[in-house]
Protein backbone atom coordinates (compact mmCIF):
# COMPACT_ATOMS: atom_id res chain seq x y z
CA UNK A 1 0.00 0.00 0.00
CA UNK A 2 1.47 3.05 -1.24
CA UNK A 3 -1.23 5.58 -1.32
CA UNK A 4 -0.58 8.84 0.49
CA UNK A 5 -1.56 11.46 -1.56
CA UNK A 6 -4.02 13.93 0.59
CA UNK A 7 -3.40 15.28 3.69
CA UNK A 8 -0.28 14.66 5.79
CA UNK A 9 -2.99 12.83 8.76
CA UNK A 10 -4.14 10.61 5.24
CA UNK A 11 -0.68 9.81 4.38
CA UNK A 12 0.58 8.77 8.00
CA UNK A 13 -2.56 7.13 8.49
CA UNK A 14 -1.61 5.01 5.00
CA UNK A 15 1.88 4.61 6.26
CA UNK A 16 0.46 2.80 9.55
CA UNK A 17 -1.59 1.09 7.14
CA UNK A 18 0.84 -0.68 5.25
CA UNK A 19 3.18 -2.00 7.93
CA UNK A 20 0.38 -3.42 10.12
CA UNK A 21 -2.65 -4.46 7.88
CA UNK A 22 -1.89 -8.10 6.94
CA UNK A 23 -4.36 -8.71 3.53
CA UNK A 24 -5.81 -12.11 3.76
CA UNK A 25 -4.53 -14.38 1.12
CA UNK A 26 -6.88 -16.12 -2.00
CA UNK A 27 -8.33 -18.78 -0.13
CA UNK A 28 -8.23 -23.14 -1.07
CA UNK A 29 -10.66 -24.42 -3.56
CA UNK A 30 -11.85 -24.28 -7.30
CA UNK A 31 -12.05 -21.13 -8.21
CA UNK A 32 -14.90 -22.56 -10.56
CA UNK A 33 -18.40 -24.78 -10.36
CA UNK A 34 -21.95 -24.44 -11.19
CA UNK A 35 -24.82 -22.84 -9.50
CA UNK A 36 -28.05 -24.24 -10.11
CA UNK A 37 -31.66 -22.62 -11.06
CA UNK A 38 -33.53 -23.76 -7.87
CA UNK A 39 -36.94 -24.24 -10.07
CA UNK A 40 -35.42 -26.45 -12.69
CA UNK A 41 -37.60 -28.77 -13.50
CA UNK A 42 -35.63 -29.78 -17.16
CA UNK A 43 -32.63 -29.28 -18.46
CA UNK A 44 -33.77 -27.52 -22.11
CA UNK A 45 -32.57 -24.07 -20.98
CA UNK A 46 -28.55 -24.00 -22.12
CA UNK A 47 -26.23 -23.60 -19.11
CA UNK A 48 -24.85 -19.72 -18.90
CA UNK A 49 -21.40 -19.11 -18.87
CA UNK A 50 -19.65 -16.31 -16.48
CA UNK A 51 -16.06 -15.72 -16.15
CA UNK A 52 -14.74 -12.99 -13.93
CA UNK A 53 -10.75 -11.54 -14.00
CA UNK A 54 -9.44 -9.00 -11.81
CA UNK A 55 -8.54 -8.62 -8.31
CA UNK A 56 -8.91 -9.99 -4.64
CA UNK A 57 -12.36 -9.31 -4.68
CA UNK A 58 -12.44 -12.29 -7.83
CA UNK A 59 -10.32 -14.17 -5.51
CA UNK A 60 -12.51 -14.40 -2.84
CA UNK A 61 -10.02 -12.99 -0.60
CA UNK A 62 -11.82 -12.46 2.90
CA UNK A 63 -13.36 -16.15 2.97
CA UNK A 64 -12.16 -19.70 4.13
CA UNK A 65 -12.96 -20.95 0.44
CA UNK A 66 -13.17 -19.88 -2.96
CA UNK A 67 -16.77 -21.33 -3.04
CA UNK A 68 -17.57 -18.44 -0.63
CA UNK A 69 -16.55 -15.70 -2.39
CA UNK A 70 -18.14 -13.10 -4.52
CA UNK A 71 -18.60 -14.66 -8.10
CA UNK A 72 -20.35 -18.08 -6.95
CA UNK A 73 -22.47 -15.74 -5.19
CA UNK A 74 -23.04 -13.76 -8.09
CA UNK A 75 -23.56 -16.88 -10.23
CA UNK A 76 -26.44 -18.12 -7.81
CA UNK A 77 -27.44 -14.72 -8.33
CA UNK A 78 -27.42 -15.23 -12.03
CA UNK A 79 -29.31 -18.32 -11.99
CA UNK A 80 -32.15 -17.51 -10.07
CA UNK A 81 -32.46 -14.16 -12.07
CA UNK A 82 -32.17 -16.25 -15.32
CA UNK A 83 -33.66 -18.99 -14.70
CA UNK A 84 -30.91 -21.60 -15.70
CA UNK A 85 -27.94 -22.93 -14.61
CA UNK A 86 -24.80 -20.95 -14.49
CA UNK A 87 -21.29 -22.06 -15.19
CA UNK A 88 -18.83 -20.03 -13.59
CA UNK A 89 -15.06 -19.55 -13.32
CA UNK A 90 -12.40 -16.65 -11.70
CA UNK A 91 -9.12 -15.94 -12.68
CA UNK A 92 -8.41 -13.47 -9.15
CA UNK A 93 -4.98 -12.32 -8.02
CA UNK A 94 -4.65 -10.54 -4.51
CA UNK A 95 -3.08 -6.99 -5.42
CA UNK A 96 -4.03 -7.29 -8.81
CA UNK A 97 -3.96 -3.98 -10.63
CA UNK A 98 -5.82 -3.21 -13.87
CA UNK A 99 -2.53 -3.30 -15.50
CA UNK A 100 -1.87 -7.05 -14.36
CA UNK A 101 -5.26 -7.79 -15.29
CA UNK A 102 -4.02 -6.81 -18.69
CA UNK A 103 -0.55 -8.36 -19.65
CA UNK A 104 -1.16 -11.43 -17.09
CA UNK A 105 -4.82 -12.33 -16.43
CA UNK A 106 -6.48 -11.73 -19.45
CA UNK A 107 -3.89 -13.26 -21.70
CA UNK A 108 -4.10 -16.36 -19.78
CA UNK A 109 -7.92 -16.64 -19.98
CA UNK A 110 -7.46 -15.62 -24.14
CA UNK A 111 -5.19 -18.75 -24.41
CA UNK A 112 -8.09 -20.93 -23.42
CA UNK A 113 -9.83 -20.11 -26.03
CA UNK A 114 -13.47 -20.30 -24.57
CA UNK A 115 -16.06 -17.78 -25.50
CA UNK A 116 -18.29 -16.82 -22.28
CA UNK A 117 -21.89 -15.49 -21.92
CA UNK A 118 -20.92 -12.43 -19.43
CA UNK A 119 -17.14 -11.50 -18.90
CA UNK A 120 -17.00 -9.45 -15.46
CA UNK A 121 -13.72 -7.16 -14.97
CA UNK A 122 -13.06 -6.65 -10.94
CA UNK A 123 -10.23 -4.36 -10.05
CA UNK A 124 -9.70 -0.55 -9.61
CA UNK A 125 -8.51 -0.53 -5.53
CA UNK A 126 -5.00 -1.94 -5.94
CA UNK A 127 -4.56 1.07 -8.63
CA UNK A 128 -5.68 3.83 -6.45
CA UNK A 129 -3.34 2.19 -3.51
CA UNK A 130 -0.30 2.31 -5.42
CA UNK A 131 -1.00 5.70 -6.71
CA UNK A 132 -1.79 4.48 -10.71
CA UNK A 133 -2.66 8.18 -12.54
CA UNK A 134 -6.08 8.42 -13.79
CA UNK A 135 -4.32 8.27 -17.68
CA UNK A 136 -2.66 5.09 -16.66
CA UNK A 137 -6.19 3.49 -15.36
CA UNK A 138 -8.17 5.13 -18.93
CA UNK A 139 -5.28 3.21 -21.00
CA UNK A 140 -5.09 -0.45 -19.49
CA UNK A 141 -9.20 0.32 -19.16
CA UNK A 142 -9.45 0.72 -22.53
CA UNK A 143 -7.07 -2.12 -23.53
CA UNK A 144 -8.69 -4.96 -21.59
CA UNK A 145 -11.90 -3.88 -22.90
CA UNK A 146 -10.55 -4.17 -26.36
CA UNK A 147 -8.50 -7.33 -25.74
CA UNK A 148 -11.37 -8.82 -24.23
CA UNK A 149 -13.98 -8.52 -27.06
CA UNK A 150 -13.01 -12.16 -28.43
CA UNK A 151 -14.35 -13.75 -24.99
CA UNK A 152 -17.56 -11.79 -24.67
CA UNK A 153 -20.12 -9.92 -25.60
CA UNK A 154 -21.53 -8.87 -22.76
CA UNK A 155 -18.56 -7.50 -20.77
CA UNK A 156 -19.27 -5.84 -17.43
CA UNK A 157 -16.51 -3.78 -15.45
CA UNK A 158 -17.51 -4.11 -11.49
CA UNK A 159 -15.99 -0.92 -9.58
CA UNK A 160 -13.80 -1.53 -6.56
CA UNK A 161 -15.86 -2.33 -3.07
CA UNK A 162 -16.34 0.57 -0.01
CA UNK A 163 -12.95 1.23 0.81
CA UNK A 164 -14.01 4.21 2.92
CA UNK A 165 -15.73 1.78 5.31
CA UNK A 166 -12.94 -0.34 5.66
CA UNK A 167 -12.16 -0.38 9.70
CA UNK A 168 -8.63 -1.29 8.96
CA UNK A 169 -8.06 2.48 7.45
CA UNK A 170 -8.10 6.30 9.49
CA UNK A 171 -10.39 8.43 8.40
CA UNK A 172 -8.65 10.68 6.59
CA UNK A 173 -6.97 7.96 4.49
CA UNK A 174 -10.76 6.24 3.94
CA UNK A 175 -12.06 10.25 3.15
CA UNK A 176 -9.05 10.17 0.12
CA UNK A 177 -9.88 6.73 -1.05
CA UNK A 178 -13.62 7.84 -1.52
CA UNK A 179 -12.91 10.67 -3.97
CA UNK A 180 -10.11 8.92 -5.49
CA UNK A 181 -12.91 5.83 -6.36
CA UNK A 182 -15.06 8.62 -7.75
CA UNK A 183 -12.17 10.11 -9.65
CA UNK A 184 -11.66 7.06 -11.29
CA UNK A 185 -15.10 5.46 -11.52
CA UNK A 186 -15.96 8.88 -13.61
CA UNK A 187 -13.29 7.56 -16.39
CA UNK A 188 -14.31 3.93 -15.82
CA UNK A 189 -17.73 5.43 -17.18
CA UNK A 190 -16.39 7.04 -20.14
CA UNK A 191 -14.45 4.44 -21.01
CA UNK A 192 -16.76 1.69 -21.25
CA UNK A 193 -19.65 3.54 -22.42
CA UNK A 194 -16.78 3.94 -25.51
CA UNK A 195 -15.93 0.00 -25.75
CA UNK A 196 -20.05 -0.69 -25.34
CA UNK A 197 -19.28 -2.45 -21.66
CA UNK A 198 -21.67 -1.80 -19.05
CA UNK A 199 -20.14 -0.23 -15.78
CA UNK A 200 -20.92 -0.95 -12.71
CA UNK A 201 -20.58 1.39 -9.56
CA UNK A 202 -20.68 0.10 -6.40
CA UNK A 203 -18.89 2.57 -4.53
CA UNK A 204 -21.74 4.15 -2.86
CA UNK A 205 -24.40 1.37 -3.20
CA UNK A 206 -26.22 -0.24 0.12
CA UNK A 207 -24.55 -3.28 0.26
CA UNK A 208 -24.44 -3.33 4.64
CA UNK A 209 -21.01 -2.48 4.92
CA UNK A 210 -21.55 -0.97 8.24
CA UNK A 211 -22.81 -4.29 9.24
CA UNK A 212 -20.67 -6.55 11.69
CA UNK A 213 -20.44 -9.47 9.75
CA UNK A 214 -19.36 -7.54 6.30
CA UNK A 215 -15.97 -7.42 6.51
CA UNK A 216 -13.56 -10.79 7.05
CA UNK A 217 -11.02 -10.58 10.21
CA UNK A 218 -8.38 -8.80 8.15
CA UNK A 219 -10.66 -5.93 8.59
CA UNK A 220 -9.87 -5.01 4.91
CA UNK A 221 -11.82 -7.87 2.28
CA UNK A 222 -14.97 -8.62 2.55
CA UNK A 223 -16.12 -11.69 4.60
CA UNK A 224 -18.27 -14.82 3.08
CA UNK A 225 -21.30 -12.47 4.14
CA UNK A 226 -20.12 -9.60 2.90
CA UNK A 227 -19.63 -10.71 -0.13
CA UNK A 228 -23.33 -12.08 -0.24
CA UNK A 229 -24.89 -8.72 0.46
CA UNK A 230 -22.98 -7.50 -2.73
CA UNK A 231 -24.64 -9.37 -4.60
CA UNK A 232 -27.93 -8.39 -4.71
CA UNK A 233 -26.26 -4.69 -5.08
CA UNK A 234 -24.66 -6.12 -8.47
CA UNK A 235 -27.41 -7.08 -10.18
CA UNK A 236 -29.45 -4.61 -9.37
CA UNK A 237 -27.36 -1.79 -11.11
CA UNK A 238 -27.28 -4.33 -13.90
CA UNK A 239 -31.19 -3.67 -14.35
CA UNK A 240 -33.75 -5.24 -15.79
CA UNK A 241 -32.95 -5.10 -19.71
CA UNK A 242 -29.54 -7.04 -19.17
CA UNK A 243 -31.61 -9.67 -16.83
CA UNK A 244 -34.04 -10.08 -19.78
CA UNK A 245 -31.62 -10.57 -22.11
CA UNK A 246 -30.44 -14.12 -20.46
CA UNK A 247 -34.21 -15.41 -18.92
CA UNK A 248 -34.87 -18.51 -19.92
CA UNK A 249 -37.42 -18.62 -22.19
Amino acid sequence: MTLGIGTPIATIEAMWAKHTIHLAEAPGGDPFGVKKYSQSTSDNAKQLTVCAIGDSMVAACGTQDQQEGLIPDLAQGFAQEFKRDVSWEAHGKLGATMRRVRYRLLPEVLKSGKKFDILLICAGSNDIMANRTLDEWRADLSAVLEEAKPLSKHIVVVSPGQMQHEPSLGKALRRVLEREMDEQAAVSKEVCAKHHAIYVDMIHENVHADAPDFFSPDHFHPSAKGYSYMVDGVIAKLGTSFVQDFVAE
